[in-house]
């Protein structure tokens, strides 16, 4: 997945190494090239579905009939949609700001600097600064590098992996992970609500306070020379129970809704929340975990902050709750542990890429 620079060089110095064609490894399938366009043109597109704004502010409103409307609008969004922009979602934007610019700080050092923090795939040790490795047997690369780590909960995390520049990115970074999780609870009690659980189910059902993971992906996404050729991620849906993510409110986030890619808009002070596939099969298919994939540019740097909200690899079988089964709905999902689910969608990419195309 991640190997050293060596082999495969970062990103970032292709994009600053003033090369106007991008390597072969970067160029995506004929059929994927069809439906990449313009970003920024494609973000300025009116009319057509649009991702849903979901305004949190009355979500423990004390007048029921308010809180009512504000959780069913985030149900609605997470049946339909399954992604939302979150707004007025009780993270201080002074501290959303404090942990954009730690990240922005970490990959403006040197490479040779950032090459210190490194992870190394092959021996287990995922966390750390790295770059997509091909997986899968078309060869295929992302236009990104990242900075992976565990961030809560906060006797799981090493801390020594962490950036040490700037100073302030631990203490930034792990304040974030607290009031994420916190803002994880309230939606998953609001999730569990919806499918007519107990309000605590879904969380336990993903491991509660002391066993669900909290993992940060920084992502990096340079300039590229040739944007209509690649992309920053390819198309996937996060094995998460719930993914939050920040953005340096550069466009490049695409959805496909309703048999089209939607371009979604970057909404300010906002966090935009996808339902990983850990909840669309705890709620047999209710919820949906929806697939996306990152756009890159010509004129600017993106970055995103993704945490994946994961439980426990082993601990827990997931699978459609028995509530939600009936003879009319019957399971969509067999019961795997998280470990295995990973390892069913990782083969089933493979074997994906082993099917040879049609001739263009």
């Amino acid at each position: 997945m991640v190997t050293s620079s060596v082999l495969f060089p970062r990103v970032e110095s292709l994009s600053s190494s003033g090369i106007n064609c991008i390597p072969k490894e970067y160029i995506r399938p004929q059929e994927e090239l069809n439906n990449i366009g313009n970003v920024f043109e494609e973000v300025e597109k009116d009319g057509g579905p649009q991702v849903p704004t979901i305004d949190l502010m009355e979500i423990e409103s004390e007048d029921k009939t308010v809180q009512d409307k504000c959780r069913e609008e985030l149900v609605r969004a997470a049946k339909d949609w399954g992604v939302m922009h979150l707004v007025n979602h009780g993270i201080p934007s002074d501290l959303i700001d404090r942990v954009r610019k730690a990240g922005q700080a970490f990959f403006d050092l040197p490479i040779e600097e950032k090459e210190k923090h490194a992870n190394d795939q092959a021996s287990g040790n995922v966390q750390g600064y790295g770059s997509k490795l091909a997986n899968n047997a078309s060869g295929q690369l992302e236009w990104e590098d990242y900075f992976f780590h565990l961030i809560f909960p906060e006797d799981k995390r090493d801390l020594s992996v962490w950036p040490k520049t700037p100073s302030d990115y631990t203490k930034v970074t792990s304040e974030y992970a607290r009031l994420l999780r916190s803002l994880a609870t309230k939606i998953l009690s609001v999730l569990s609500l919806g499918l007519g659980l107990e309000e605590g189910r879904l969380e336990k059902e993903v491991g509660g306070m002391e066993e669900l993971l909290l993992q940060m992906k920084i992502n990096y996404y340079p300039r590229c020379p040739q944007p209509e050729l690649a992309l920053g991620v390819e198309a996937h849906t996060d094995i998460s129970a719930l993914t939050f993510i920040l953005h340096n409110m550069v466009p490049g986030l695409q959805l496909f809704y309703e048999g089209k890619w939607v371009t979604a808009k970057c909404v300010p002070n906002s966090i935009v929340m996808h339902i990983g596939d850990t909840v669309e099969i705890l709620s047999n298919g209710k919820y949906k975990s929806i697939l996306h994939r990152g756009l890159v540019n010509k004129e600017k740097v993106r970055i995103s902050w993704a945490v994946f909200c994961e439980p426990p690899k082993e601990k827990i079988i997931l699978k459609p709750l028995t509530e939600l089964v009936t003879e009319a709905e019957p399971p969509l999902f067999p019961p795997r542990t998280f470990a295995q689910h990973l390892q069913h969608k990782l083969f089933r990419k493979t074997q994906d890429s082993l099917v040879p195309r049609k001739a263009d």
